[in-house]
């Protein structure tokens, strides 16, 4: 299916992965490309297979799955990252998120719930959990500082502001009457002139530093 989200199942359980896939291909929209045991084998199988999102686990023998993400940034891999974890406490999921995944899920999600988490981040939104948030807020060193605010333009305090509320690149463009492209263009700029590496890094930013849609 040309239009179908492509997913990539990266994680050490066999089982785990054969049950993922079995509920994911009756999904009309979502296209299971591969499967990867580990990090290392799963950073080969994105690079080749291009999917739109990976679900990763975090722990996983060899290359776990926040080492596999900042290997994914590093080579600029375009996938969303969907952490899928067993694990509750914030300090498993808070550095996968500072990593660049786009959100989490628990294992045991509901699997209507899991598809759906697939399609949002895909269409550019962030789940995160206000707990979760709060404690990488927290957490997260004021590198660029209230100043910088001042180097943005309006519109792309407007456009932080959207992405602080878990707007798309879409839903940012038809908000503003935009092109797509615009909006990315915006965003791209927002990164530099922030020193942000991401779209949940650039949120984070709005919230603690009060941009708001």
């Amino acid at each position: 299916m040309a239009d179908a989200i492509k997913v990539l199942l990266v994680d050490d359980h066999q089982v785990v992965r054969r049950g993922l896939r079995t509920f994911l291909e009756v999904q009309d929209d979502i296209d299971v490309v591969g499967e990867a045991a580990d990090g290392a084998e799963g950073v080969d199988r994105a690079e080749e297979l291009k999917p739109d999102v990976i679900l990763m686990d975090v722990k996983m023998p060899g290359m776990d799955g926040v080492d596999a993400l900042r290997r994914l940034r590093e080579l600029d891999n375009r996938a969303r990252v969907l952490v899928v974890t067993s694990f509750t406490e914030q300090r498993t999921v808070v550095p996968a998120l500072r990593a660049g995944a786009a959100g989490y899920v628990y294992k045991d999600v509901d699997p209507d719930a899991l598809a759906g988490a697939i399609r949002s981040v895909h269409a550019g939104h962030i789940l995160l959990q206000p707990e979760v948030a709060g404690a990488l807020l927290s957490q997260e060193e004021n590198n660029s500082g209230q100043g910088r605010a001042g180097a943005l333009t309006e519109r792309e305090r407007e456009v932080l502001g959207l992405i602080a509320d878990g707007r798309s690149n879409r839903e940012i463009a038809r908000a503003l009457v935009l092109s797509e492209k615009t909006v990315k263009t915006h965003v791209s700029n927002i990164l530099m002139k922030l020193d942000l590496a991401d779209r949940t890094q650039a949120a984070l930013w709005a919230v603690r530093h009060g941009v708001t849609g």
